[in-house]
């Protein structure tokens, strides 16, 4: 068994490794956790289809050439909010490292999105 990086306790196949293989995830902290995740694996397609074409990014970096590495440390999920019938906001703290520099604590307050049955990440306030 391969614990999944969101901090569930669970085997990554039944957790995150699910969402990552096209099952579409249940609400929005779920999809939260399968983004740490795929961060975490580095399956940057993921994150691609997860984010809302609004606001998705050209680029992510993750495949940067010479670029240092990110070593990803943990996930805590603060709150997970409905807002409406398809949006929901969870708040979270992500820790990481980057080569061999010292661990950043990055908090988030992330709005989801949910269109055809799937939920998508649109944007996050850092605090």
């Amino acid at each position: 068994m391969t614990l999944c990086p969101c901090g569930t306790q669970r085997d990554y196949a039944a957790c995150c490794g699910r969402y990552h293989a096209g099952e579409a995830a249940p609400d929005a902290e779920a999809l939260m956790r399968s983004r740490y995740s795929a961060f975490v694996v580095g399956d940057a397609d993921y994150l691609r289809i997860t984010w809302h074409p609004d606001t998705r990014p050209a680029e992510l970096g993750l495949d940067a050439p010479g670029a240092p590495k990110t070593v990803w440390l943990g996930l805590t999920v603060k709150s997970h909010r409905i807002t409406g019938p398809d949006t929901a906001e969870v708040a979270f703290v992500a820790r990481y490292r980057i080569g061999g520099g010292s661990a950043v604590r990055m908090q988030e307050h992330s709005r989801f999105v949910r269109l055809d049955g799937r939920w998508l990440y649109v944007d996050g306030e850092h605090r």
